[in-house]
């Protein structure tokens, strides 16, 4: 499998990660131990797509053109990285907490605990690790 290949393959992966992290975290009852800021989830859902489409230009426009020129592909990539550092940030809600007055993890419709949240904002963070190489070394 070719290098460009996995980037647009990860390019589905990220998009699906925003998506369903939107779905999930909507509601009042998410799911984890603790309460996060609900501005978190906009921002990351916002940066997401914001990234997406961007880097969907970049990944199939011309680069003498400005939607595949270099100012987008920087664009793009520092919004992946916020994307994927407000994703870590949403894992936050999945840490440990000891004591007795350390609240119930609750869960939800779509897992018993953190897996679906380990896999979609690891793989993110991943995700963009190889973004950023394939767009540094022009491989896409």
């Amino acid at each position: 499998m070719s290098f460009p290949i996995v980037v647009y393959i990860l390019t589905a992966l990220a998009a699906v990660a925003i998506i369903l992290t939107r779905l999930r975290l909507s509601g009042d009852d998410a799911a984890g131990r603790f309460s996060i800021s609900r501005r978190l989830p906009v921002v990351h859902f916002v940066a997401g797509i914001l990234a997406l489409v961007l880097w969907l230009g970049v990944l199939v426009a011309p680069e003498d053109t400005l939607v595949g020129g270099p100012l987008v592909g920087i664009l793009a990539i520092a919004l992946w990285w916020i994307t994927a550092v407000c994703g870590l940030l949403i894992l936050a809600r999945w840490l440990p907490a000891k004591g007795r007055h350390a609240p119930e993890a609750t869960g939800d419709s779509w897992s018993k605990g953190p897996g679906l949240s380990l896999l979609a904002h690891l793989g993110m963070s991943v995700g963009v690790l190889v973004f950023t190489y394939a767009y540094l070394t022009a491989a896409v």
